[in-house]
């Protein structure tokens, strides 16, 4: 998968010259401590979502590959009924608009769409070219090949059709090359839908978090100020000052804590991941940190290639935030460094620093402490542990396993 490959190592220059004495112990929990190795979950081989301009850049180099003239990928219906053309390469304009409509009778050019595996036609020899879109460009023949669902092979995404003006070469070369071309296309177009999948999941998780963090929080102070509203409106008609004065104190006492809830709410679900991942994200954290401090920061990434869900980037990103954020505040240290390693099917996050040690973690404004990091932690099945004394800094580790392909079921 590339990210158990480790040897990738960014360092901070201005870090340069201190020596840590030695490099965390990466010994993980032990089983029944809080984290549970899952099933692997293969990494993505197209984050941008623009299936269309890739399946064109693909076929484009199938083309020159093969040295066929043009080309086209259609796929199926969502119900199956119909083919759609999704790209195309090399062919003119009046035969792409052709394409579109496909209602052609044509026998040789129906079979390409219809024939399972691999089927090549002589179009010269077509039998009913007045039914043929291509009979008037001076194509010799066709290849088609059926683009696959690995899951599913009994139904297949779709079909790709090569068209060649001059003699093919060896044909068994050719189809082998066709052949192999589809099957990464269905590979690639299956791993295109399942993101989209988990890009709904991940959206529709996000809106029961907040929605579930809404109603244990602000929705039950709401509830309670209405109620203590009614009394004070009974209080004020009974002219019972003294409980005028205590309900009105309970409310505005709900409203002040009501208020801290919207804007811990505000700061926790306003994310500020980066479009381009966690190892990005964390890249411009540390510049910022640096900026900020006069504290030397040094980052080891020794984590190849980092794919998680976007639940995991963003818990990871609040938890290494939070970490930095208590060792500037309260560490007194003048050297840390973060180092990002995969060991055994589990991630580990290290932050240390060489301050006073000690560290408490006090919870302040705009910042939550040890609790809420290790509630964090809890949401993507791993743990936080904490090695402080004084006079000898403070370590702060997180482990969680490698998320599988059920990482949803496993996390709620």
């Amino acid at each position: 998968m590339g990210k158990k490959t480790s040897s990738a190592k960014d360092k901070d220059p201005v870090s340069a010259g201190y020596a840590w004495k030695n490099d965390p112990d990466s010994t993980l929990p032990q089983k029944g401590e809080g984290v549970v190795a899952l099933d692997v979950f293969a990494p993505s081989v197209h984050q941008n979502g623009h299936l269309k301009s890739l399946l064109e850049e693909m076929l484009e180099n199938l083309i020159e590959c093969v040295n066929a003239s043009c080309g086209i990928i259609r796929l199926l219906s969502p119900h199956g009924q119909s083919l759609q053309l999704i790209s195309s390469a090399g062919l003119p304009a009046t035969l792409l608009e052709a394409e579109n409509a496909l209602d052609s009778s044509c026998e040789a050019c129906n079979k390409a769409f219809n024939v399972r595996g691999i089927y090549s036609a002589n179009l010269r020899a077509c039998k009913t070219p007045q039914d043929c879109h291509y009979a008037g460009y001076q194509f010799h023949s066709l290849i088609s090949a059926t683009i696959e669902r690995h899951t599913a092979p009994k139904k297949p995404f779709g079909f790709l059709t090569l068209f060649f003006s001059e003699t093919q070469g060896p044909f068994e070369r050719t189809s082998k090359t066709v052949l192999a071309f589809s099957r990464l296309l269905g590979s690639v177009i299956e791993h295109n839908r399942s993101l989209r999948e988990d890009k709904r999941a991940d959206l529709i998780a996000e809106r029961h978090a907040i929605a579930n963090e809404i109603h244990d929080s602000l929705a039950q102070s709401l509830v309670y100020t209405r109620m203590r509203t009614s009394l004070l409106l009974e209080a004020i008609r009974s002219r019972n000052e003294l409980m005028v004065t205590k309900y009105a104190h309970d409310i505005d006492e709900s409203l002040e804590n009501s208020q801290k809830t919207v804007r811990e709410l505000i700061t926790d679900f306003r994310c500020s991941m980066d479009p381009s991942g966690l190892l990005h994200a964390l890249q411009n954290l540390i510049a910022q940190f640096c900026n900020r401090n006069e504290i030397k920061l040094e980052y080891i990434n020794r984590v190849s290639n980092l794919e998680l869900p976007l639940e995991y980037e963003m818990q990871v990103y609040h938890i290494v935030q939070e970490a930095l954020a208590n060792i500037a505040t309260h560490s007194e240290a003048t050297h840390a460094r973060l180092i990002a390693e995969f060991s055994g099917n589990n991630y580990v996050f290290t932050i240390e620093d060489n301050g006073s040690g000690g560290c408490a973690f006090v919870p302040a404004e705009g910042h939550y402490g040890m609790i809420i990091m290790r509630e964090r932690a809890q949401r993507i099945n791993g743990e936080i542990t904490v090695e402080s004394s004084k006079g000898f800094g403070t370590r702060v580790k997180l482990t969680f396993p490698e998320p599988g392909s059920n990482w949803r079921a496993a996390n709620g």
